[in-house]
């Protein structure tokens, strides 16, 4: 039957060893390294006391202390401190023996000492944490093991959680759990399921051995005593090392394939258990702790999918905002188009009427109704530009490829066109790749000081590939207000992508993929 372990510290490491201090003979080492290093450093520099000032002296001083620490520890060292000041104060420090006449000589002695001193100090304990480490590992196998182990498992966490951190899709993280997990604890297989909303589950991922008898995407029905069957009804991590009374195919199947030991973890998305990961092996049996072991990797389960949710949900919400955008800009430019600029125009034919049958013998009158009439027929141009701007009423008729090319025929420069598709895309997708185009012609005409420009348009692998690029002066900055903000955040919202290179003097060129979408 599964058990549910609740042992403490069943995977803590062992407690360490007694403390271990530096032994005497290297103690006596050191002494002895004083004792050799000291007098041929005084010799030479004394040799060399007219190129050396004292804070050089006292530096190599301190350079002999630190050597000694190494060897022997902190005892030695603080001898050969005092013996260095001593022989500092006597060969190198008016006036030639162990009184000191200068106070600022004295100050810079007495700093000596203290600094020699905390190195001593400070190189001892290294010495010391050294040699307890090495003891350590030489009296305790069974530790070092634990140690190995847990090393792998935290750099296996650490690659885990560098997936998730960096956003990675839900099944590349699925796969990199159940691989790592796997790996931590010597499984044979390792499977991650989902429950669903009916009770049975589903497989999301599986490595290891015999993957074709679980499939991923298979479904499953599970029962105890099989532990992962039991996680998802107590929401609490299990085990079991006996599947020959476990009912149903799946149990079937792992007795067809051998597998003898389980351990299994809920899997909990914001307080709500999503599913499990279960781990088997076919020979012998999974260690004590495992099962906590594995609740590392089960919480940055969650968390991918939390992120992963949220990060769906915003692309969702995003995608409404553009197409309800997208839509008011459609009524009002059928509304212009239908009502108020339909309404001018017919007011300007009956002024022409009006014009037409004032008599002769009022000239001033007719041309005052003309004058109105021509300023009237401005006004329904900038109208109809207006209502181009806000929704080019060609892209909803024609698609894509027309408005293109009329919006290259009123462009200020040259556009050389090159549309490799006349394919109809759903209504986000032309209408972003419009709007793309328009501000980047916009963009060169403005600030680039370009001859001419290329618009290139392809559809490939259910991916629309746009791009823009001028001969222009270049530096334009995506951040620094040149349009493309909102334009980023359109294609963002749609799932593309897209990139601005515009190096000084090298032009710019703007490269756009959105993937299709359904009408």
């Amino acid at each position: 039957m599964p058990t549910v372990p609740g042992e403490p510290g069943a995977s803590g490491l062992r407690p360490p060893a007694r403390r271990a201090g530096l032994s005497w003979r290297r103690r006596l080492a050191g002494a002895l390294t004083g004792l050799a290093v000291l007098p041929p450093l005084t010799l030479g520099l004394a040799r060399l006391s007219d190129l050396l000032d004292l804070p050089s002296q006292m530096l190599f001083y301190l350079l002999a202390v630190v050597v000694v620490a190494l060897v022997g520890g902190l005892a030695p060292a603080l001898a050969a401190a005092v013996a260095a000041a001593a022989l500092l104060a006597y060969y190198f420090i008016p006036p030639d023996n162990f009184a000191v006449g200068d106070l600022n000589d004295v100050v810079a002695l007495v700093a000596f000492v203290l600094v020699a001193g905390a190195v001593s100090w400070v190189v001892g304990l290294a010495a010391r944490r050294a040699r307890e480490a090495e003891t350590l590992a030489t009296a305790n196998a069974e530790s070092r093991e634990e140690l190995r182990v847990l090393a792998g498992e935290q750099a296996a966490l650490r690659r885990v959680a560098t997936l998730v951190a960096l956003g990675g899709p839900p099944a590349e993280v699925f796969a990199a759990v159940a691989r790592e997990a796997g790996s931590v604890l010597g499984a044979d297989a390792t499977t991650i399921l989902r429950l669903d909303p009916d009770g049975a589950t589903t497989v999301i991922a599986r490595v290891g051995e015999y993957q074709a008898e679980f499939p991923v995407g298979s479904r499953w029905t599970l029962e105890p005593p099989l532990p992962v069957a039991v996680v998802l009804r107590t929401g609490q991590p299990a085990r079991g090392d006996d599947f020959t009374q476990a009912p149903g195919e799946y149990s079937a199947r792992l007795r067809r394939v051998g597998i003898r030991s389980g351990v299994a973890a809920p899997i909990v998305v914001e307080g709500r258990l999503w599913g499990a990961i279960a781990v088997g092996m076919r020979r012998g049996h999974f260690p004590a702790g495992a099962e906590q072991r594995m609740a590392g990797f089960t919480e940055l389960i969650g968390t991918a999918i939390a992120n992963a949710d949220s990060r769906a949900q915003l692309t969702a919400s995003r995608a409404r905002i553009v197409a309800a955008a997208d839509a008011t800009r459609r009524r009002i430019e059928r509304d212009l188009h239908d009502g108020t600029q339909q309404r001018l125009v017919a007011l300007g034919f009956e002024l022409r009427l009006a014009q037409a049958t004032v008599p002769g013998e009022l000239p001033e009158l007719q041309t005052q109704i003309g004058q109105v009439a021509h300023e009237l027929d401005g006004v329904v141009e900038e109208l109809r530009e207006i209502s181009r701007g806000i929704h080019p009423g060609i892209l909803s008729e024609g698609g894509l490829g027309p408005a293109l090319r009329t919006l290259a025929r009123r462009a200020a420069i040259p556009v050389k066109l090159d549309i490799r598709t006349e394919t109809r895309l759903a209504d986000p997708i032309e209408v972003a790749a419009y709007y793309l185009v328009s501000e980047a012609l916009t963009n060169t005409t403005k600030h680039a000081s370009a001859s001419h420009s290329h618009v290139t348009v392809e559809l490939h692998e259910a991916v629309l590939h746009l791009s823009i690029r001028d001969d222009g002066i270049g530096g334009a900055d995506p951040a620094g207000g040149s349009g493309l903000i909102g334009l980023r955040d359109r294609v963002q919202a749609l799932g593309g992508s897209i990139e601005v290179s515009s190096a000084p003097g090298e032009g710019t060129a703007i490269v756009v993929e959105l993937p299709m979408q359904p009408d």
